[in-house]
């Protein structure tokens, strides 16, 4: 394995947790698969088509989403947002992320 494929496992690794918050984040506001896709990207997290769908559908069966399905400009989308579960779960994942970005930055130098 090339030092190139470490890096790009690794980073798939670091990657998947970051995917979670960031979604868990951005559904604070309701959004439908491609709304969401889409801010995530504009905010500098490109998620493919692929990773979103099976995440979020994972999120809701975990009860940290809730989802509906309504007609949006004569198309049926399914809407996303957090459950109140979702809202506690969130900030608590917020400050872990705060205190191991600390430890981190102060590991790292």
């Amino acid at each position: 394995m090339t030092d190139s494929e470490h890096y790009q496992k690794l980073k798939l690794e670091l990657r998947r947790g970051v995917l979670i918050l960031a979604v868990l984040a951005e559904l604070r506001e309701e959004h439908y698969g491609y709304s969401l896709r889409k801010n995530l990207s504009v905010k500098g997290l490109e998620i493919d088509e692929g990773t979103l769908y099976p995440l979020v559908r994972r999120l809701e069966k975990q009860q940290l989403l809730v989802s509906e399905w309504r007609m949006e400009n004569n198309r049926k989308k399914r809407f996303y947002c957090l459950s109140d579960i979702g809202h506690q779960v969130l900030a608590q994942l917020t400050e872990e992320w705060h205190n191991t970005e600390t430890t981190l930055n102060s590991i790292l130098g």
